[in-house]
Protein backbone atom coordinates (compact mmCIF):
# COMPACT_ATOMS: atom_id res chain seq x y z
CA UNK A 1 0.00 0.00 0.00
CA UNK A 2 1.48 3.35 -1.05
CA UNK A 3 2.40 5.67 1.83
CA UNK A 4 0.18 8.72 2.06
CA UNK A 5 1.70 12.20 2.31
CA UNK A 6 -0.43 13.38 5.22
CA UNK A 7 1.65 16.51 5.86
CA UNK A 8 1.10 17.88 2.37
CA UNK A 9 -2.46 16.66 1.91
CA UNK A 10 -3.70 18.41 5.06
CA UNK A 11 -1.13 21.22 5.17
CA UNK A 12 0.12 20.15 8.59
CA UNK A 13 3.13 21.40 10.51
CA UNK A 14 5.93 18.83 10.93
CA UNK A 15 6.39 20.12 14.49
CA UNK A 16 3.65 19.10 16.92
CA UNK A 17 2.41 21.75 19.37
CA UNK A 18 -0.35 21.43 21.93
CA UNK A 19 -2.71 24.13 23.05
CA UNK A 20 -1.77 25.59 26.42
CA UNK A 21 -5.37 25.43 27.62
CA UNK A 22 -6.85 22.23 26.18
CA UNK A 23 -5.69 18.87 24.77
CA UNK A 24 -5.83 19.56 21.04
CA UNK A 25 -2.73 19.95 18.88
CA UNK A 26 -1.85 21.93 15.78
CA UNK A 27 -2.33 18.74 13.76
CA UNK A 28 -6.07 19.34 13.58
CA UNK A 29 -6.67 20.57 10.00
CA UNK A 30 -7.35 24.29 9.68
CA UNK A 31 -6.81 25.05 13.39
CA UNK A 32 -4.71 28.07 14.35
CA UNK A 33 -2.73 29.09 17.45
CA UNK A 34 -2.15 32.57 18.79
CA UNK A 35 1.12 34.03 20.06
CA UNK A 36 0.41 32.61 23.54
CA UNK A 37 0.06 29.05 22.27
CA UNK A 38 -3.73 28.99 22.64
CA UNK A 39 -5.81 27.33 19.93
CA UNK A 40 -8.57 29.07 17.99
CA UNK A 41 -11.27 26.92 19.61
CA UNK A 42 -10.20 27.94 23.12
CA UNK A 43 -10.07 31.58 22.11
CA UNK A 44 -13.55 31.28 20.65
CA UNK A 45 -14.81 29.60 23.84
CA UNK A 46 -13.43 32.51 25.87
CA UNK A 47 -15.10 34.95 23.48
CA UNK A 48 -18.41 33.12 23.97
CA UNK A 49 -18.16 33.32 27.75
CA UNK A 50 -16.90 36.89 28.07
CA UNK A 51 -17.97 38.93 25.06
CA UNK A 52 -21.26 37.68 23.64
CA UNK A 53 -24.51 39.22 24.83
CA UNK A 54 -26.66 36.09 24.71
CA UNK A 55 -29.87 38.02 25.36
CA UNK A 56 -29.13 40.03 22.21
CA UNK A 57 -28.33 36.84 20.29
CA UNK A 58 -31.68 35.39 21.34
CA UNK A 59 -33.41 38.51 20.03
CA UNK A 60 -31.64 37.88 16.72
CA UNK A 61 -32.98 34.32 16.77
CA UNK A 62 -36.51 35.56 17.42
CA UNK A 63 -36.20 38.01 14.52
CA UNK A 64 -34.97 35.18 12.30
CA UNK A 65 -37.88 32.96 13.30
CA UNK A 66 -40.34 35.78 12.70
CA UNK A 67 -38.88 36.29 9.23
CA UNK A 68 -39.31 32.65 8.22
CA UNK A 69 -42.30 31.52 10.32
CA UNK A 70 -45.34 30.48 8.29
CA UNK A 71 -48.99 30.73 9.28
CA UNK A 72 -50.40 28.29 6.72
CA UNK A 73 -49.36 25.09 8.47
CA UNK A 74 -46.44 24.43 6.14
CA UNK A 75 -42.98 23.60 7.46
CA UNK A 76 -40.81 26.68 7.92
CA UNK A 77 -37.40 25.27 8.93
CA UNK A 78 -35.33 22.17 8.18
CA UNK A 79 -33.48 20.66 11.14
CA UNK A 80 -30.95 17.91 10.33
CA UNK A 81 -31.39 15.41 13.15
CA UNK A 82 -30.47 11.77 13.81
CA UNK A 83 -32.33 11.59 17.12
CA UNK A 84 -29.15 12.44 18.99
CA UNK A 85 -28.80 15.07 21.67
CA UNK A 86 -27.76 18.00 19.47
CA UNK A 87 -30.24 17.97 16.59
CA UNK A 88 -33.03 17.00 19.01
CA UNK A 89 -32.19 19.97 21.21
CA UNK A 90 -32.33 22.35 18.25
CA UNK A 91 -35.61 20.96 16.92
CA UNK A 92 -37.31 20.94 20.33
CA UNK A 93 -36.24 24.50 21.13
CA UNK A 94 -37.39 25.80 17.74
CA UNK A 95 -40.77 24.12 17.95
CA UNK A 96 -41.71 24.41 21.60
CA UNK A 97 -39.96 27.62 22.63
CA UNK A 98 -39.90 29.70 19.43
CA UNK A 99 -43.09 28.52 17.73
CA UNK A 100 -41.54 27.19 14.53
CA UNK A 101 -42.81 24.18 12.57
CA UNK A 102 -39.66 22.16 11.83
CA UNK A 103 -39.32 19.32 9.38
CA UNK A 104 -36.54 17.13 10.74
CA UNK A 105 -34.35 15.32 8.24
CA UNK A 106 -32.28 12.20 8.93
CA UNK A 107 -29.66 10.63 6.68
CA UNK A 108 -29.62 6.91 7.43
CA UNK A 109 -26.57 5.57 9.29
CA UNK A 110 -24.27 3.27 7.34
CA UNK A 111 -24.66 0.49 9.91
CA UNK A 112 -27.34 1.54 12.40
CA UNK A 113 -27.24 0.64 16.07
CA UNK A 114 -30.22 -0.42 18.16
CA UNK A 115 -29.83 2.48 20.60
CA UNK A 116 -29.58 4.95 17.73
CA UNK A 117 -32.86 3.73 16.26
CA UNK A 118 -34.55 3.83 19.67
CA UNK A 119 -33.47 7.43 20.17
CA UNK A 120 -34.72 8.46 16.72
CA UNK A 121 -38.08 6.77 17.36
CA UNK A 122 -38.35 8.42 20.79
CA UNK A 123 -37.56 11.80 19.25
CA UNK A 124 -40.28 11.42 16.60
CA UNK A 125 -42.77 10.34 19.28
CA UNK A 126 -41.90 13.52 21.21
CA UNK A 127 -43.76 15.49 18.54
CA UNK A 128 -41.77 15.80 15.32
CA UNK A 129 -42.23 15.16 11.63
CA UNK A 130 -39.28 13.38 10.09
CA UNK A 131 -37.98 12.35 6.69
CA UNK A 132 -35.46 9.49 6.62
CA UNK A 133 -33.16 9.31 3.60
CA UNK A 134 -31.86 5.79 2.97
CA UNK A 135 -29.60 5.46 -0.10
CA UNK A 136 -28.85 2.41 -2.21
CA UNK A 137 -27.07 -0.06 0.06
CA UNK A 138 -24.71 -1.39 -2.60
CA UNK A 139 -23.65 2.10 -3.61
CA UNK A 140 -23.06 3.11 0.00
CA UNK A 141 -20.89 0.07 0.66
CA UNK A 142 -18.85 0.78 -2.48
CA UNK A 143 -18.38 4.42 -1.50
CA UNK A 144 -17.40 3.42 2.03
CA UNK A 145 -14.74 1.04 0.74
CA UNK A 146 -13.35 3.64 -1.67
CA UNK A 147 -13.37 6.38 0.97
CA UNK A 148 -11.53 4.20 3.46
CA UNK A 149 -8.88 3.22 0.91
CA UNK A 150 -8.31 6.58 -0.80
CA UNK A 151 -9.31 9.16 1.83
CA UNK A 152 -8.54 7.40 5.09
CA UNK A 153 -12.10 8.00 6.26
CA UNK A 154 -14.87 5.42 5.74
CA UNK A 155 -17.43 7.96 6.94
CA UNK A 156 -17.13 10.17 3.84
CA UNK A 157 -20.29 8.84 2.08
CA UNK A 158 -22.28 9.45 5.27
CA UNK A 159 -20.89 12.98 5.49
CA UNK A 160 -21.95 13.61 1.89
CA UNK A 161 -25.51 12.55 2.62
CA UNK A 162 -25.71 14.13 6.06
CA UNK A 163 -24.72 17.49 4.58
CA UNK A 164 -26.46 17.39 1.20
CA UNK A 165 -29.73 15.59 1.95
CA UNK A 166 -31.10 18.48 4.06
CA UNK A 167 -30.33 20.79 1.11
CA UNK A 168 -32.20 18.47 -1.23
CA UNK A 169 -35.25 18.41 1.04
CA UNK A 170 -35.12 22.18 1.54
CA UNK A 171 -35.22 22.77 -2.22
CA UNK A 172 -37.80 20.05 -2.87
CA UNK A 173 -40.21 21.37 -0.22
CA UNK A 174 -39.35 25.05 -0.79
CA UNK A 175 -38.19 25.59 2.78
CA UNK A 176 -35.44 28.22 2.69
CA UNK A 177 -34.20 28.00 6.30
CA UNK A 178 -31.91 25.17 7.48
CA UNK A 179 -30.85 25.18 11.13
CA UNK A 180 -27.85 23.13 12.19
CA UNK A 181 -26.56 22.79 15.75
CA UNK A 182 -23.03 23.97 16.40
CA UNK A 183 -20.49 25.26 13.92
CA UNK A 184 -17.94 22.47 14.35
CA UNK A 185 -15.20 24.48 12.68
CA UNK A 186 -15.18 27.08 15.44
CA UNK A 187 -16.30 24.89 18.38
CA UNK A 188 -13.64 22.22 17.87
CA UNK A 189 -10.95 24.16 16.03
CA UNK A 190 -10.78 24.91 12.34
CA UNK A 191 -11.54 27.61 9.82
CA UNK A 192 -12.65 30.71 11.76
CA UNK A 193 -14.17 32.38 8.70
CA UNK A 194 -17.72 32.03 10.04
CA UNK A 195 -16.95 32.36 13.75
CA UNK A 196 -18.79 35.64 14.19
CA UNK A 197 -21.74 35.16 11.87
CA UNK A 198 -24.79 32.90 12.12
CA UNK A 199 -24.60 31.48 8.60
CA UNK A 200 -22.40 29.29 6.47
CA UNK A 201 -21.81 29.78 2.79
CA UNK A 202 -22.84 26.87 0.59
CA UNK A 203 -19.42 27.00 -1.04
CA UNK A 204 -17.78 26.05 2.28
CA UNK A 205 -19.31 22.57 2.05
CA UNK A 206 -16.61 21.21 -0.24
CA UNK A 207 -13.77 22.79 1.72
CA UNK A 208 -14.84 21.57 5.16
CA UNK A 209 -16.68 18.32 4.58
CA UNK A 210 -15.81 16.67 1.27
CA UNK A 211 -12.00 16.68 1.24
CA UNK A 212 -12.14 18.88 -1.85
CA UNK A 213 -13.09 15.92 -4.02
CA UNK A 214 -15.02 16.45 -7.25
CA UNK A 215 -17.68 13.88 -8.25
CA UNK A 216 -15.26 12.74 -10.97
CA UNK A 217 -13.16 11.02 -8.31
CA UNK A 218 -15.97 8.56 -7.66
CA UNK A 219 -16.99 8.01 -11.27
CA UNK A 220 -13.41 7.07 -12.20
CA UNK A 221 -13.76 4.27 -9.64
CA UNK A 222 -16.90 2.81 -11.17
CA UNK A 223 -19.62 4.79 -9.36
CA UNK A 224 -22.14 6.21 -11.82
CA UNK A 225 -23.65 9.69 -11.74
CA UNK A 226 -27.01 8.06 -10.98
CA UNK A 227 -25.47 6.22 -8.02
CA UNK A 228 -24.09 9.49 -6.68
CA UNK A 229 -27.27 11.53 -7.12
CA UNK A 230 -28.75 10.90 -3.61
CA UNK A 231 -25.44 11.93 -2.02
CA UNK A 232 -24.95 15.14 -3.95
CA UNK A 233 -26.08 18.69 -3.35
CA UNK A 234 -28.83 20.18 -5.53
CA UNK A 235 -27.49 22.40 -8.28
CA UNK A 236 -26.39 25.83 -7.12
CA UNK A 237 -29.11 27.61 -9.11
CA UNK A 238 -31.84 25.61 -7.35
CA UNK A 239 -30.36 26.45 -3.95
CA UNK A 240 -30.24 30.16 -4.79
CA UNK A 241 -33.74 30.18 -6.29
CA UNK A 242 -34.97 28.71 -3.00
CA UNK A 243 -33.21 31.57 -1.16
CA UNK A 244 -31.64 28.91 1.04
CA UNK A 245 -29.95 30.05 4.25
CA UNK A 246 -27.93 27.75 6.52
CA UNK A 247 -27.78 28.92 10.14
CA UNK A 248 -26.12 27.57 13.29
CA UNK A 249 -28.19 27.41 16.47
CA UNK A 250 -24.93 27.66 18.42
CA UNK A 251 -24.58 31.23 17.19
CA UNK A 252 -27.83 32.21 18.90
CA UNK A 253 -27.73 30.02 22.03
CA UNK A 254 -24.73 29.08 24.17
CA UNK A 255 -23.67 25.65 22.93
CA UNK A 256 -22.93 23.05 25.62
CA UNK A 257 -23.05 19.38 24.49
CA UNK A 258 -23.44 18.04 28.03
CA UNK A 259 -26.34 20.38 28.75
CA UNK A 260 -27.93 19.35 25.44
CA UNK A 261 -27.83 15.76 26.70
CA UNK A 262 -29.60 16.65 29.94
CA UNK A 263 -32.20 18.66 28.02
CA UNK A 264 -32.97 15.86 25.56
CA UNK A 265 -33.10 13.20 28.23
CA UNK A 266 -35.94 15.21 29.77
CA UNK A 267 -37.75 16.45 26.66
CA UNK A 268 -37.24 13.98 23.78
CA UNK A 269 -36.72 10.63 25.52
CA UNK A 270 -33.04 10.46 24.63
CA UNK A 271 -31.15 7.68 26.37
CA UNK A 272 -27.38 7.35 26.66
CA UNK A 273 -25.58 4.11 26.01
CA UNK A 274 -25.11 1.66 28.86
CA UNK A 275 -21.37 1.66 28.21
CA UNK A 276 -18.88 4.27 27.09
CA UNK A 277 -18.09 4.61 23.39
CA UNK A 278 -14.82 3.00 22.33
CA UNK A 279 -12.06 5.55 22.09
CA UNK A 280 -13.56 7.93 24.64
CA UNK A 281 -15.18 8.18 28.05
CA UNK A 282 -18.63 9.51 27.14
CA UNK A 283 -21.86 7.56 26.69
CA UNK A 284 -24.15 10.05 24.96
CA UNK A 285 -22.55 11.21 21.69
CA UNK A 286 -22.48 9.69 18.19
CA UNK A 287 -24.37 6.54 19.12
CA UNK A 288 -26.27 5.72 15.95
CA UNK A 289 -23.68 4.14 13.63
CA UNK A 290 -21.44 1.10 14.10
CA UNK A 291 -18.89 2.60 11.68
CA UNK A 292 -18.61 5.81 13.70
CA UNK A 293 -15.68 4.54 15.75
CA UNK A 294 -13.56 3.97 12.63
CA UNK A 295 -14.05 7.58 11.55
CA UNK A 296 -12.61 8.72 14.88
CA UNK A 297 -9.87 6.08 14.85
CA UNK A 298 -8.66 7.15 11.41
CA UNK A 299 -8.47 10.75 12.68
CA UNK A 300 -6.25 9.45 15.47
CA UNK A 301 -4.02 7.67 12.95
CA UNK A 302 -3.78 10.64 10.57
CA UNK A 303 -3.53 13.48 13.07
CA UNK A 304 -2.77 11.94 16.47
CA UNK A 305 -6.12 13.35 17.58
CA UNK A 306 -8.62 10.76 18.73
CA UNK A 307 -12.14 10.96 20.03
CA UNK A 308 -11.08 11.55 23.64
CA UNK A 309 -8.88 14.47 22.63
CA UNK A 310 -11.83 16.22 20.98
CA UNK A 311 -14.29 15.39 23.79
CA UNK A 312 -11.91 16.41 26.56
CA UNK A 313 -10.88 19.61 24.79
CA UNK A 314 -14.50 20.74 24.53
CA UNK A 315 -15.26 19.88 28.15
CA UNK A 316 -12.16 21.81 29.28
CA UNK A 317 -13.42 24.83 27.33
CA UNK A 318 -16.87 24.39 28.89
CA UNK A 319 -15.36 24.33 32.39
CA UNK A 320 -16.50 20.75 33.04
CA UNK A 321 -12.99 19.37 33.64
CA UNK A 322 -9.47 20.73 34.09
CA UNK A 323 -6.69 20.36 31.53
CA UNK A 324 -4.94 17.91 33.84
CA UNK A 325 -8.06 15.76 34.00
CA UNK A 326 -8.42 16.02 30.23
CA UNK A 327 -4.84 14.89 29.64
CA UNK A 328 -5.37 11.91 31.96
CA UNK A 329 -8.48 10.91 30.00
CA UNK A 330 -6.60 11.22 26.71
CA UNK A 331 -3.80 9.01 28.05
CA UNK A 332 -6.31 6.39 29.17
CA UNK A 333 -8.75 6.23 26.23
CA UNK A 334 -7.48 8.02 23.13
CA UNK A 335 -6.59 5.68 20.28
CA UNK A 336 -8.50 2.71 21.69
CA UNK A 337 -9.20 0.41 18.76
CA UNK A 338 -12.94 0.06 17.91
CA UNK A 339 -12.92 -3.71 18.30
CA UNK A 340 -16.63 -4.15 19.05
CA UNK A 341 -17.77 -3.61 15.45
CA UNK A 342 -14.52 -4.47 13.65
CA UNK A 343 -15.86 -7.57 11.88
CA UNK A 344 -19.06 -5.72 10.96
CA UNK A 345 -16.91 -3.05 9.34
CA UNK A 346 -14.80 -5.57 7.42
CA UNK A 347 -17.88 -7.35 6.14
CA UNK A 348 -19.63 -4.11 5.18
CA UNK A 349 -16.57 -2.73 3.41
CA UNK A 350 -15.68 -6.01 1.73
CA UNK A 351 -12.04 -6.00 2.85
CA UNK A 352 -9.83 -8.36 4.84
CA UNK A 353 -8.23 -7.66 8.19
CA UNK A 354 -4.82 -7.62 6.52
CA UNK A 355 -5.92 -5.05 3.95
CA UNK A 356 -7.52 -2.97 6.70
CA UNK A 357 -4.24 -2.69 8.61
CA UNK A 358 -2.23 -2.02 5.45
CA UNK A 359 -4.52 0.91 4.62
CA UNK A 360 -4.42 2.10 8.21
CA UNK A 361 -0.62 2.10 8.35
CA UNK A 362 -0.37 3.92 5.01
CA UNK A 363 -1.90 6.96 6.78
CA UNK A 364 0.61 6.99 9.64
CA UNK A 365 2.88 9.97 9.11
CA UNK A 366 6.51 9.65 10.17
CA UNK A 367 6.38 12.97 12.01
CA UNK A 368 3.73 11.53 14.37
CA UNK A 369 4.39 7.80 14.66
CA UNK A 370 7.19 5.34 15.36
CA UNK A 371 7.17 1.57 15.12
CA UNK A 372 7.67 -0.31 18.40
CA UNK A 373 7.80 -3.99 19.30
CA UNK A 374 4.08 -4.30 19.92
CA UNK A 375 2.83 -2.00 17.18
CA UNK A 376 2.90 1.79 16.90
CA UNK A 377 3.14 4.67 19.33
CA UNK A 378 2.84 8.44 19.06
CA UNK A 379 6.19 10.19 19.24
CA UNK A 380 4.79 13.16 21.13
CA UNK A 381 1.52 12.55 23.01
CA UNK A 382 0.07 15.34 25.10
CA UNK A 383 0.76 13.60 28.42
CA UNK A 384 4.51 13.48 27.76
CA UNK A 385 4.48 17.24 27.23
CA UNK A 386 2.65 17.71 30.52
CA UNK A 387 5.01 15.39 32.41
CA UNK A 388 8.00 17.24 30.92
CA UNK A 389 6.55 20.62 31.92
CA UNK A 390 5.86 19.37 35.45
CA UNK A 391 9.44 18.11 35.79
CA UNK A 392 10.85 21.44 34.62
CA UNK A 393 8.82 23.39 37.20
CA UNK A 394 9.44 20.97 40.09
Amino acid sequence: MQKQDVLTKYNLSPKVRFCKLCTVSNQRPRISFDEHGVCSACNFARFKREKIDWAERERELIDLCNRFRRSDGEFDVIVPCSGGKDGSFVAHQLKYKYGMNPLTVTWAPLLPTEIGRRNLDAFIRAGFDNILGTPNGQTTRKLTRLAFRHLGDPFQPFIYGQTNFPLQIAVRHRIPLIMYGENGEVEYGGDMKNAFRPTREIADHDKHYFSGLPPEFWTTHGVTAADLKPFMSPDYESIMNNHTEIHFFGYYKFWDPQENFYYCREHTGFEPNTERSEGTYSKYASLDDRIDGFHYYLAYVKFGIGRTTSDAAHEIRDGKITREEGVALVKRYDGEFPQKHFHDFLDYSGISSEEFHEILDSWRSDHLWRKVSNGWELKQPVWLEQESTAAETA
